[in-house]
């Protein structure tokens, strides 16, 4: 019998299942469903409408008993009715347009003719005034903070129906687009400070006096595209999250190297000595590079012959 105590038990402190049901908790907050209980939770995506079909369904139905045999529920999934499936479709139909941006160019053009035309004396007969006020509109939408989507059900006749929709507030028929409605979980939120911790205690990073403006960068990054990652293309969120705090720490360290560069070669020019870091860099300094440069020899001693020692 060992009397050696038992090793703990490793813990996994976040996990892609747990991180995937926060991301989809915190964008449920921005959308309106007609069940709110029933209709939230997909079982696959689609990137269209015209994309349901048998074999989607077939394996909406696997994902759906999938899901359930995780929750402790073991389902046929041909037993599963076609009704009761949910399919996320993306589209970007309910989202406004975004207004074109005007070149230098035309900039430059409008305020020409808004001297020569004089608007604040404009006519309600005038052909021009109409082009000045009208918005110019292109097929490019508005930013979203995360993938828009719309959540369908199809009916015993295999006709689908709209039963969920992102950025949208109020029911379906008096509701309107919004995007700033809603917020993530405190769970997410949580996740993301844990993250940039664990990250911030790594042995390439740790040792900087700057950590704390490296974990504040990567926190508001987080904060800015945590909800746009897309469970269509890829189900590791973790692999996404950790991507983006590598590069807010690189950019931090990138400025704070310019600065200090910056710095190093204000005190070499004044004929002060730089940091520790330029001095250990192996670089030369500018002051050594700019001086001439003197090489002092030494004689080397030569071995003198007694002759007095005699010899055999």
């Amino acid at each position: 019998m060992s009397l050696l105590p038992k090793a703990a038990p490793r813990v996994n402190y976040l996990n892609n299942r747990d991180i995937l049901k926060e991301i989809h908790l915190s964008k449920n907050n921005y959308c309106w469903y007609r069940d709110p209980v029933l209709d939230h939770q997909f079982d696959i995506i689609l990137p269209s409408r015209d994309k349901i079909n048998q074999r989607t369904i077939a394996e909406a139905r696997r994902n759906q008993a999938d899901r359930l045999k995780r929750e402790g529920t073991i389902v046929d999934p041909k037993k599963i009715p076609n009704t009761d499936i949910v399919f996320r479709i993306s589209c970007w139909d309910h989202i406004p347009k975004a207004p074109k941006k005007i070149t230098k160019a035309e900039a430059k053009k409008r305020s020409r003719l808004e001297d020569i035309l004089d608007l604040d004396d404009v006519v309600e007969d005038d052909p021009l005034a109409d082009i000045l006020d009208a918005p110019i509109l292109d097929m490019n939408h508005v930013r979203v903070n995360f993938p828009p989507f719309e959540h369908y059900r199809i009916d015993d006749a295999k006709v689908p129906f709209i039963v969920g929709r992102s950025h949208w507030q109020g029911d379906l028929a008096t509701g309107a687009y919004s995007k700033d409605h809603g917020d993530m979980t405190r769970k997410l939120a949580m996740m993301f400070m844990k993250l940039c911790e664990r990250y911030a205690t790594r042995s390439n990073w740790r040792g900087y006096t700057y950590n704390e403006e490296m974990r504040g960068q990567a926190l508001l990054q987080l904060s800015q595209i945590g909800l746009q990652f897309d469970e269509s293309k890829s189900q590791n969120p973790f692999a996404y999250y950790t991507a983006a705090i590598t590069n807010s720490f690189t950019r931090i360290l990138n400025i704070e190297k310019k600065s200090q560069n910056i710095r190093d070669d204000i005190l070499e020019m004044n004929g002060l000595n730089p940091s520790w870091t330029r001095q250990n860099s192996g670089k030369h300094s500018m002051a050594a590079m700019s001086g001439p440069v003197t090489i002092t020899t030494y004689p080397v001693p030569v071995p003198v012959l007694d002759t007095n020692t005699a010899t055999s």
